[in-house]
């Protein structure tokens, strides 16, 4: 396969909606040692991606930056120094493309892709080696590119800090992509799922992924309390927290004395009295964790194991409109 001179990508010269991408023609630039130029092949959509396009990211983005940041595509060449990949192989980038090991800092943060650079909407891409993961065999392009935000973000949630194990409790709030990852990974791990909604029909898919428990919050505005009961009074292990203030405190009140409440980025703006917030958490021995995303080793581990135990090949929930 000849090796491209030029890619055609999406730009956002204005951020006030999606409405503004313009396809462009760009020189490919020339690979360093260490890098590689893969053939983007699906690319799938996360919030983020909205809020970029609608200057509403609450980090930094670069002007008329190529956005997205989840793709899976094939390797179509590398640099002089690269190993343990070849041309054909079907790889995914992680979000933050220097995130190799261990915590986020600053320097790691401004390496996400489509926001403080480019991203991956684009035909073909120059990325670092080292950001690079094999995909399974079983996924599709399609499936695959849902794995770097929401998977890596449910991985890190619950096996992070204190890995999950079997006979946990979970509770997963709604049934976003981080939720319903973070659900089949508690299911394939031995733990127990609650999983919230408004919707009846979602919560039907929650119980064919494995939730034993479902709560419709719309129905039942006391949820912890509802959590409190199916628990006999213990409260949960981990809460995959989604909501923000207007639920951290009846996720406080829905974990065990020593539990874990896991925040990533809120979907959206929501407000709430947490005056009182960091008194109960600290009455419950509680931990409230942020996430960003997560790291190389991060990414690789829920891709195709159950911890601890025997392969289990799990398949992304993928919508498309």
């Amino acid at each position: 396969m000849s090796v491209p001179q030029k890619t055609r990508e999406y730009r956002l010269p204005k951020v006030d909606g999606f409405h503004n991408l313009t396809l462009t023609e760009a020189p490919i630039p020339k690979l360093k040692a260490t890098e590689v130029l893969v053939k983007v092949h699906a690319v799938s959509l996360q919030f983020r991606d909205l809020a970029v396009a609608k200057n509403q990211y609450p980090l930094s983005q670069k002007e008329n930056v190529v956005p997205c940041s989840d793709m899976a595509g094939e390797i179509v060449a590398l640099g002089d120094e690269v190993n343990g990949l070849e041309a054909g192989d079907r790889v995914c980038s992680n979000f933050a493309t220097d995130h190799i090991f261990g915590e986020v800092t600053a320097e790691i943060r401004n390496t996400g892709l489509g926001a403080p650079i480019d991203g991956v909407l684009t035909e073909y891409k120059v990325l670092p080696a080292h950001s690079l993961v094999s995909m399974p065999e079983h996924l599709s392009y399609e499936e695959a590119s849902t794995l770097p935000c929401a998977a890596v973000t449910a991985y890190n949630a619950l096996m992070g800090l204190v890995p999950l194990k079997g006979g946990d409790t979970v509770l997963v709030q709604g049934t976003g992509g981080v939720s319903i990852f973070g659900l089949q990974l508690a299911v394939a791990s031995g733990a127990t799922v609650i999983a919230t909604s408004s919707s009846d029909a979602k919560l039907e898919v929650a119980k064919k992924l494995g939730a034993a428990h479902t709560i419709n919050y719309k129905k039942t505005p006391d949820w912890d309390q509802e959590v409190l009961k199916i628990t006999n009074g213990r409260g949960v292990d981990y809460v995959l927290e989604v909501g923000g203030p207007a639920t951290w405190g009846k996720s406080v009140n829905a974990i065990r004395y020593g539990g874990l409440i896991s925040k990533h980025r809120p979907r959206r703006r929501r407000t709430g009295d947490v005056n009182d917030l960091p008194i109960k958490l600290l009455g419950k021995a509680g931990i409230m964790r942020g996430v960003l995303i997560g790291s190389h080793p991060q990414y690789i581990a829920p891709l195709s194991s159950k911890p601890g135990d025997e392969p289990v090949k799990l398949k992304p929930v993928v919508q498309s409109h």
